[in-house]
């Protein structure tokens, strides 16, 4: 089995144009899954529990009598956390407490109301309130994800969230996908659960949980059943149809982001070990085989021995077959004409997740504006961002890093303005704001601010 990612230099003609290729990709689902994932939402929201418990029989292979058969209780939480291995318990728990810890000082900084006061004594501020409810989704299938489910949890509870709901699928074991979640028909009456993402839902304060995944998922979430309650916005990440369902729902409900495959860009001055930065490449390839994996490097030599590292270290990787599609279709060996070209086109990529596998990465860092995270210097794998550095891992992908930050607290609060008009302030502002209505020809807006003016002014024609 070969990985070869396609070699280029920047300083090769058709660059631009064999690089605008590699980057490609479509963010719209095909035609047929937008039609099953509409169909889905438009049959849960009118049947509600029957559609749910229907779509995770057909999709899952998963029969209950009701969505309350499908319900996990904080005493499965319990159980599974207990049941780990001592090593495991206390990894979850150090990963939820430095993503708490982190989330804490955000919260600190950000989250908190202000306000002031006016000469006249008017006061004006921010008033700073949690989410009442949200959803989590948290995929199954494939792969179990605790750490996304730690993810997005954690910043929830510490933006003061008191109902935080779980929906994961739990497919019965080789069971296809024919559209919804990320199993598929079988017969069963219960699904296989993943002991892990049940005890990161006990250490990260989940409140309620449901095995059910897919389309059908996000649109009980969205819209309510008469067991799953509607939330105010649903984050986490998904397969296709819950990519579409959450892009369906948004105005409904909030959604955090709509996410395409995962990405890592490595930025290497040929300093680290070339294994270090293949393996780099490789973390990011085995999660599909739309990942996308590029080095750039203005040392064609050291791209050489990445490129060696690769084939000699593919062949142990038990996901080699994902991470050898992935590197082979979208990766990218760039040789640049110096670091400062490399953390120019990493701009215009704009990764989910950057690399600065350099022995100077604060040399490079300020040069480097558009990012989902920046991992500084050769000790900073991808990896431990994943799992247990603190800042969050649910970040922007598909160059919306030019706009978009990753998940955090103020996520899951909003923000309501506080205005309080003393009677000196009334008497400024409501001049101000009668003689604007009335140019715009809104009288009784201009008259509200009127009536509290002394003396109170004859009301005039709007112009």
């Amino acid at each position: 089995m070969n990985a070869t990612p396609l070699r280029l230099s920047t300083a090769q003609a058709d660059f631009e144009a064999r690089f605008a290729e590699r980057l490609h990709w479509s963010s719209e689902a095909d035609h047929a899954i937008e039609q099953r994932v509409a169909d889905i939402l438009a049959d849960v929201q009118q049947r509600g529990d029957a559609a749910v418990l229907e779509y995770t029989a057909r999709f899952d292979g998963l029969r209950a009598a009701g969505v309350n058969e499908l319900e996990l209780t904080q005493a499965d939480f319990k159980r599974a956390f207990d049941a780990l291995p001592a090593t495991q318990r206390e990894a979850l728990q150090a990963a939820a407490a430095r993503v708490r810890r982190y989330h804490e000082a955000q919260k600190k900084a950000n989250g908190e109301g202000w306000s002031y006061r006016d000469e006249d004594g008017t006061l004006l501020g921010q008033k700073v309130t949690p989410l009442d409810r949200v959803g989590i989704y948290v995929p199954g299938g494939k792969a179990a994800y605790p750490s996304s489910l730690i993810m997005n949890a954690v910043p929830a509870h510490v933006a003061g969230v008191p109902e935080i709901v779980m929906v994961v699928p739990t497919p019965v074991r080789g069971s296809v996908a024919t559209g919804g979640a990320e199993g598929g028909a079988a017969t069963a009456t219960r699904g296989e659960r993943n002991e892990l993402v049940l005890a990161a839902a006990y250490v990260a304060g989940v409140t309620r949980a449901f095995t059910i995944g897919g389309a059908q998922a996000v649109a009980a979430l969205a819209y309510g059943t008469a067991t799953v309650p509607k939330v105010d916005k649903i984050t986490g990440p998904g397969n296709a149809y819950v990519a579409s369902a959450k892009k369906r729902v948004f105005g409904t409900v909030g959604i955090d982001m709509i996410a395409g495959p995962s990405e890592i860009l490595v930025l290497a001055d040929g300093s680290t070990p070339a294994e270090w930065v293949a393996m780099d490449l490789f973390s990011q390839a085995e999660h599909d085989e739309l990942a996308q994996s590029i080095l750039l490097c203005p040392d064609a030599a050291y791209i050489d021995a990445v490129q060696a590292a690769i084939e000699r270290l593919l062949p142990a990787m038990p996901r080699a077959a994902i991470i050898a599609k992935s590197l082979n279709d979208r990766g990218a060996l760039i040789l640049t004409r110096s670091m400062e070209e490399a953390c120019a086109i990493s701009n215009r990529i704009a990764p989910e997740h950057l690399e600065v596998s350099s022995a100077e990465p604060h040399r490079w860092e300020p040069l480097l504006k558009h990012a989902g995270a920046i991992f500084l210097g050769a000790y900073t794998s991808e990896s431990l961002g994943d799992y247990c550095a603190g800042p969050n891992h649910v970040l922007p992908t598909s160059g919306t890093a030019r706009f978009s930050s990753p998940l955090g607290v103020y996520d899951f609060q909003k923000r309501s303005s506080l205005i309080e008009v003393s009677a000196a302030g009334a008497q400024s502002l409501g001049t101000v704001a009668a003689e604007l209505a009335y140019g715009e020809g809104l009288q009784a807006h201009a008259r509200a601010a009127e009536l509290r003016l002394t003396p109170v002014p004859p009301m005039r024609e709007t112009r």
